[in-house]
């Protein structure tokens, strides 16, 4: 039950969001690493459930785990609840646990009902995870770190389509090229609207790839189903020691 555990499974689970807390100073990552940890244990649950029931019983474990710890309870001895518990308080809990809830249209191959509940996934996935993750690094302004997760979000959802695809899933709302492209044009202009308080910033380094992300699919909306946003590996580590240097 040690933070190199947790590391351990970022860095297999979720290699950008590992790249992005060792970017971060050295206190953060004691925060970073446990959440991510979280919600890397969390977003697979779907896909490793041979059935949606299965899938059902282990995203319900993990909300009695956020129950446990907003309820100021000791967690069960798992290799991430533990060091979880060290970094959330009741509030950042039940964030989470929103958080897990949402995960459950990830069991099933229905469509999202309408635009609205398409941008509620994003904001209680992306958007949850930013600000819980941001309150733990002490950070006291919400919306801000919500906007920067909702539009993370939808970039890395833009990144999944060709897998969640062909795996039978419906991932957007409407796919029409023009819709994407509009979605990701009003995603970079929210960014361009945000200002970041410096307290708890290190949160939001793992957005770095989101505004190039958003540019692409805002240009060619076609190469979101193409598969065909992902940048040079040089243009990657570049942006996010830019990103890191605003620290």
């Amino acid at each position: 039950m040690s933070l190199q555990a947790c590391a351990d499974i970022v860095a297999k689970g979720d290699p950008d969001r590992f790249a992005a807390a060792m970017a971060a100073p050295v206190d953060a990552r004691q925060v970073l690493f446990p959440i991510y940890a979280f919600n890397v244990e969390v977003a697979r649950a779907p896909w490793a459930a041979s059935e949606p029931m299965i899938g059902e019983m282990r995203l319900q474990w993990w909300r009695d785990v956020l129950d446990d710890i907003a309820a100021g309870k000791t967690v069960s001895g798992h290799e991430v609840s533990v060091p979880l518990s060290d970094v959330l308080d009741d509030e950042g809990a039940r964030l989470l646990s929103d958080l897990v809830a949402a995960r459950r249209w990830d069991l099933y191959t229905d469509a999202f009902e309408d635009t609205a509940h398409f941008n509620s996934y994003l904001e209680d996935t992306g958007g949850n995870l930013m600000w819980a993750t941001a309150r733990a690094l002490g950070a006291n302004t919400p919306e801000a770190f919500r906007q920067i997760g909702r539009m993370s979000a939808l970039a890395n959802l833009f990144l999944a389509i060709p897998e969640l695809e062909k795996r039978g899933r419906k991932p957007l709302p409407d796919g029409r090229p023009e819709t994407v492209a509009r979605l990701a044009t009003d995603a970079l202009n929210d960014l361009k609207s945000i200002e970041l308080p410096r307290l708890g910033r290190a949160a939001a380094l793992s957005a770095w790839r989101a505004k190039g992300i958003l540019t692409r699919a805002s240009k060619n909306p076609g190469a979101v189903a193409q598969g065909a946003l992902v940048e040079s590996e040089f243009s990657k580590r570049f942006s996010l020691l830019r990103a890191a240097w605003r620290l």
